[in-house]
């Protein structure tokens, strides 16, 4: 996917997706790190000032994934 294609979607903080999903928030940013898509703007030098925007379908992909199971069965194998 794009960054073009996402750039005028809604965007989510981890905050907002937590509520939403009922997980944590530090559950939730370990699946963010590296996924795909995600716009990630660091404050400084330090990965703790970072903030996390979703656009709308790689929230959509992420739930789907985690729904099905699959982001489990990937960090247990």
């Amino acid at each position: 996917m794009s960054t073009q294609s996402t750039t005028f979607e809604r965007h989510y903080r981890i905050a907002e997706l937590c509520d939403l999903w009922g997980i944590g928030r530090e559950t939730l940013r370990k699946i963010l790190v590296d996924e795909p898509g995600v716009v990630k703007i660091r404050m400084g030098r330090r990965q703790c000032h970072t903030t996390y925007s979703i656009p709308a379908s790689i929230a959509e992909r992420i739930h789907m994934r985690l729904a099905s199971g699959d982001e489990f069965r990937a960090r247990h194998i």
